[in-house]
């Protein structure tokens, strides 16, 4: 997870900070979900939505499971604001 180092280290708080480095691997799992689904933005979606990738894997997935997924990959590469509506 480097680009979360890079990237987002100055943008958070240090409570949100230490809450990703104590839930690693939930974020990482969230990440790689992200990724495995197609989600070439999946970065900025991070940096934008960080304390959804917080949430327990089965849930973070349900979120997006609820919906075509090409259709999904498409408005999320468009807009990742629509990650707040779903």
């Amino acid at each position: 997870m480097n680009f979360i180092e890079e990237d987002i280290t100055n943008i958070i708080s240090d409570e949100l900070r230490v809450d990703l480095e104590n839930n690693a691997n939930v974020v990482k799992a969230n990440l790689d979900y992200l990724k495995d689904l197609g989600i070439e933005n999946y970065k900025e979606v991070f940096k934008t939505y960080y304390p959804v990738f917080l949430m327990d894997p089965s849930n973070f997935q349900a979120i997006f499971n609820k919906y075509d997924i090409a259709d999904l990959i498409d408005k999320i590469k468009k807009n990742v604001a629509i990650i707040e509506y779903l």
